[in-house]
């Protein structure tokens, strides 16, 4: 409410009269928590986005193991900031000779040139397929419920039928940070990658890793007491 103040002056009556303004602002109160209340029901918050998990195929004259070993990525977090990763599986008949191989484990980093690079190598077809469903969810061509089916068709094609989607295993050390981890999932929603899990590191990588750096610091105290570290 605005109210206008009007004191007399004395001493004659053609003395100019003094008026004070006063804007009461109490009724805006009420008008903004009505505008909050009104755009929190009214404003889309924001959804949470979940991984399609991908189930091995039933058939049994498919060979799931064999489909999943020549598109999997293992991917290791070390010390400071250091990255490596392999392609396939261990061969458990050959896994010393493997584990002693310091061309098998390879070295790569966090830039767009390094882990990024390889996934969409490991990903391609896959990633254009969707990054073309995302450019028409941004211009409003789909909405958000076929968008979602059309990557989950996409990435099931690609993982089952195809078998041309990689599989990433993510494996951190305890000498790795947690801005590490997050930076390797980051890598995995750029990418367009549809499966991949946080695994734990096994004893052999553990050992593949000292054989590469030369740091006894990625071993366990059992391996370092047998190699005398």
């Amino acid at each position: 409410m605005a109210e206008v103040q009007v004191k007399e002056e004395q001493g004659g009556k053609n003395k100019q009269k003094k008026q004070h303004l006063r804007v009461d602002f109490t009724p805006m109160v009420d008008m903004n928590m009505l505008l909050i209340t009104f755009f929190m029901f009214c404003t889309t918050l924001l959804k949470p986005s979940t991984m399609n998990l991908n189930m091995p195929s039933k058939d049994k004259t498919d060979n799931p193991t064999k489909a999943r070993e020549s598109t999997a990525v293992t991917v290791l977090l070390g010390e400071n900031d250091e990255l490596f990763y392999y392609t396939g599986m261990i061969d458990s008949t050959n896994s010393k000779a493997q584990y002693n191989d310091t061309t098998f484990l390879k070295r790569t980093d966090y830039s767009p040139e390094g882990l990024r690079k390889l996934l969409l190598e490991k990903n391609k077809g896959t990633y254009e397929l969707i990054q073309d469903l995302k450019l028409k969810k941004t211009n409003l061509q789909i909405n958000d419920s076929t968008f979602n089916n059309e990557v989950k068709r996409i990435q099931d094609e690609a993982m089952k039928v195809t078998k041309i989607a990689p599989t990433v295993m993510i494996k951190a050390t305890e000498k790795s940070t947690y801005r590490n981890l997050v930076d390797a999932l980051d890598e995995m929603l750029v990418t367009n990658i549809g499966a991949y899990a946080i695994v734990d590191i096994s004893d052999g990588e553990r050992y593949l890793l000292y054989t590469k750096t030369g740091n006894p610091n990625y071993l366990t105290d059992k391996q370092r007491s047998q190699l005398g570290k």
